[in-house]
C-alpha cells in the first residue's frame, strides 16, 4: 500500500511539472492581448480561466509562452506595450486581422523572438526603430499595412534576417545602404510604397537574396552594376519606377531567374542567358491587382 501511494505522489508530482503555470507578468501580457483586441469576438477564443497552454495559437515550453499564432483570428484594437513581457516569444503571428494603432516600441524586449508576422492588418505610423535590436529574427513580414516614415536604418542590424517584406505601405525615403549587411537575406519586398533614390550599391552584397522585389516606387538613377554579384537571384520586379537606365541589369547572370518584370526603355536591352523557357518576363508596366485597401 505504502509502494503504492509513493508511486501515485510521483504521478501527481509529474503531472503538476508537467502542467505547470506561465509566470503570472507573461499570463497578464496575453489578458492584455486578449482584451484591447476584443478577445470575445475571436473566431477561437480564450477561456481565461483555463491553463494558458490550452489557449487557442499559445505554445508553452519550459513554462514560458514561446509561440502566439492568432492568424486570421478577428483580432480588432492596438497591441499593447505589455507584449514585452513575453521575453521568451520566438513566434509571433498576428496576420490577416483588424489590429490597429502603431506597433509598440516594447517589441524590442523580445530578444529570442525568430518570426515577426503582422501583414494584412492596419498598423500605422512608424515602423519601430526597435525593430533593429531583434537580433534573433529571421523573418519579418509586414506587407499590405499603412505603415509610415522611412525605413529604419537599424534594420540593418538584423544579421539572422532572411525574409523582409514591408510591401503595400506608405513608406518614403531612400532604401537604407544599411540593408546590405543583411548578409543570409533571402528575400526582400518594398514593392508599392513611395521609396525614391537610387538603389543602394550596397544590395549587390546580399549574396543569398533569391527575390528582389521593388516595382511600383518612385526609384531613379541607374541600377547598380553590383548587381551582376547577385547570383541567387530568381526573381526581380523592378516595374513602375524612374529609373534613368536599366543598361547594367545586361551585366546580370538571369540563366537562373524565373520571374523578371521591368520597364521597357528606349534601349533595347540584350539579355543573352535568359531562359525564355522557364523564366516569365514582363516589360509592361505593373497592373496592381492586390486588394489593399
Amino acid at each position: 500500500m505504502k509502494n503504492f501511494l509513493v508511486i501515485l505522489f510521483v504521478s501527481l508530482s509529474t503531472c503538476l511539472m508537467v502542467s505547470a503555470k506561465v509566470t503570472k507578468a507573461e499570463k497578464k501580457a496575453l489578458v492584455d492581448l486578449y482584451e484591447s483586441t476584443n478577445g470575445v469576438e475571436w473566431v477561437n477564443t480564450w477561456d481565461l480561466e483555463g491553463p494558458v497552454e490550452q489557449w487557442y495559437g499559445i505554445k508553452v515550453e519550459g513554462n514560458h509562452v514561446v509561440e502566439i499564432n492568432l492568424f486570421r483570428n478577428n483580432l480588432k484594437g492596438i497591441i499593447p506595450a505589455s507584449i514585452g513581457k513575453l521575453e521568451y516569444l520566438k513566434v509571433l503571428n498576428l496576420a490577416f486581422n483588424g489590429l490597429t494603432g502603431e506597433f509598440p516600441e516594447s517589441i524590442a524586449q523580445l530578444q529570442q523572438l525568430e518570426i515577426l508576422k503582422i501583414e494584412m492588418n492596419r498598423f500605422k505610423g512608424k515602423l519601430p526603430a526597435t525593430f533593429g535590436q531583434l537580433g534573433n529574427l529571421k523573418e519579418l513580414t509586414a506587407f499590405n499595412n499603412f505603415f509610415s516614415g522611412s525605413i529604419p536604418e537599424s534594420m540593418g542590424q538584423l544579421k539572422k534576417l532572411k525574409v523582409l517584406n514591408l510591401s503595400s505601405n506608405n513608406l518614403k525615403g531612400t532604401i537604407p545602404e544599411a540593408l546590405g549587411n543583411l548578409s543570409n537575406l533571402e528575400s526582400l519586398g518594398l514593392f508599392e510604397n513611395t521609396l525614391d533614390g537610387g538603389i543602394p550599391s550596397e544590395l549587390g552584397q546580399l549574396v543569398q537574396l533569391k527575390e528582389l522585389v521593388l516595382a511600383n516606387n518612385q526609384l531613379n538613377g541607374e541600377i547598380p552594376k553590383e548587381f551582376s554579384q547577385l547570383a541567387s537571384l530568381e526573381i526581380l520586379q523592378i516595374q513602375n519606377n524612374k529609373f534613368n537606365s536599366l543598361k547594367n541589369l545586361e551585366t546580370m547572370n538571369t540563366r537562373q531567374f524565373l520571374v523578371f518584370d521591368y520597364d521597357k526603355g528606349d534601349l533595347k536591352l540584350n539579355f543573352k542567358e535568359i531562359d525564355f523557357k522557364k523564366t516569365r518576363v514582363a516589360e509592361t508596366k505593373f497592373e496592381d491587382d492586390d486588394d489593399h485597401e
